[in-house]
């Protein structure tokens, strides 16, 4: 261990501490580099195509859900002087290509054409066929190649977890929140999709969609990942697991209003792409109900109208987010988000939540919900 490593620093943070978002890029970038090298063993424009998902992993990204992993693990003892770290560093990195699986087949699903301010990855392939004018249909391709590469990355995913080094009992206590959440972030997924098929425009659907698609396996799961690996008792377990998916139902909340009143510039998606791809989102769901309880039908079919149209230009965007405001949707969405941050914390306050650990996971879920993209 190096005398860097052996010295704490601001307030109980250590070096692998501060480092954290630098040994998490290294250790993703050391895997996706033996993988890529694998692909192209078994042929090069395989590995041509496996680049192209690790350009994807390491080019963007937060890397939200392995800095919960970690901190889920300082908080429940985890010691990061300890022999163990490089192998905890490469088990919750694993979480980001669990995140690159759903963005890939989420893009494709919705029919998105950018991706962090570039082309998705199915848009992206289409365009490599047309341009070399080979057989067949361009999307067809585009979207063949974004599932293969999809299921790739969750392959991987299993694989970085499996191979981070963890000894056999952290390995196998990781295994119960790693299959949970690989289950519920693919039944949100459906859920997403059949919600938009069926038109339901509840909120109660919006919300199981919220709980299994982006908080299990955002928040709640990787801090669940932490604790198991650090060997924690049920308590803390279930402290992280109520924090969890309020600050990731919360977490998503913020991210349906930035869907519809986001600027593109900041979030890298096109201003009203959630409404074009027909997402059910609490807001909408929220806002149907109060133009249904003042009995405006004229409000409740534009805004029907709007959802799912991929024709949808700014000026009935415009229109719409009008009426998301006057109904109250918007304000009503900001007092859910602040409620659920407000109960996550006190969850997180009643814990046995080690500091710095504490202190870090509060000042996250914080930025979290306040973000801008």
């Amino acid at each position: 261990m190096s005398p860097t490593t052996a010295r704490p620093a601001q307030a109980g943070l250590y070096a692998a501490d501060l480092d954290l978002p630098v040994r998490l890029e290294e250790a993703l970038a050391l895997f996706l580099d033996r993988r890529r090298a694998a692909a192209t063993a078994i042929d090069p424009a395989f590995g041509a195509a496996a680049g192209d998902l690790c350009d994807f992993v390491l080019g963007g990204g937060k890397r939200i859900r392995p800095t919960f992993a970690w901190w889920g693990w300082r908080g429940a003892g985890g010691d990061p002087e300890g022999l163990e770290v490089d192998a905890v560093l490469r088990a919750v990195a694993a979480l980001e290509l669990i995140q690159a699986c759903a963005l890939v087949h989420d893009d494709l699903m919705d029919a998105s054409a950018t991706r962090r301010g570039r082309p998705t990855v199915h848009v992206a392939f289409a365009r490599r066929h047309a341009a070399a004018s080979w057989r067949g249909r361009p999307a067809r391709f585009g979207a063949a190649a974004a599932i293969l590469l999809g299921d790739l990355a969750l392959v991987w995913a299993d694989d970085m977890l499996r191979g981070a080094g963890l000894d056999a009992d952290a390995a196998a206590r990781a295994a119960t929140p790693w299959e949970a959440m690989r289950t519920e972030v693919l039944g949100g997924q459906y859920l997403d999709v059949f919600v938009q098929s069926t038109g339901d425009s509840s909120a109660r659907a919006a919300l199981q969609i919220d709980r299994y698609k982006t908080a299990a396996y955002t928040v709640e799961r990787p801090l669940h990942l932490g604790a198991a690996i650090a060997g924690a008792g049920p308590d803390l377990v279930a402290c992280y697991r109520r924090f969890g998916a309020d600050i990731g139902v919360a977490f998503q909340l913020r991210d349906d209003l930035l869907g519809v009143f986001g600027d593109p510039a900041v979030t890298g998606k096109p201003a009203g792409d959630d409404l074009r791809e027909g997402k059910r989102t609490l807001l909408l769901a929220l806002a149907i109900e109060r133009a249904e309880q003042r009995g405006s039908t004229a409000a409740v079919a534009e805004i029907e109208e709007a959802v799912g149209d991929p024709e949808l230009d700014d000026t009935r965007l415009d229109r719409v987010r009008d009426l998301l405001d006057d109904l109250g949707a918007v304000q009503a969405v900001e007092q859910r988000i602040a409620a659920l941050t407000g109960s996550a914390l006190d969850a997180l306050g009643a814990g046995s939540v080690a500091e710095p650990a504490a202190s870090r996971l509060a000042d996250l879920a914080v930025a979290a919900t306040r973000r801008h993209r």
